[in-house]
């Protein structure tokens, strides 16, 4: 009795440290998407004022970085 309830001692602790990792890698995961969309939303108003006050300029931006460059030959 006293060897199944130390069984299901370590059992527990194993279970408690892996859900704490897992959870850990979890919100972590998601903490860098919400990092990423957060930045990703700023660039895109940042383009937005762009393309307002400036659309050849915000043309060139979008040429950069979608990686076609326009020659002026």
């Amino acid at each position: 009795m006293i060897r199944t309830l130390t069984g299901y001692a370590v059992v527990g602790v194993v279970a408690i440290i892996v859900l704490k990792l897992l959870f850990g890698i979890i919100g972590f995961a998601l903490s860098l998407l919400w990092t990423l969309l957060w930045l990703a939303a700023i660039g895109f108003l940042i383009y937005l004022v762009l393309k307002i006050v400036s659309p050849d300029t915000a043309r060139r931006v979008r040429e950069k970085v979608a990686g076609r460059e326009k020659t002026d030959s």
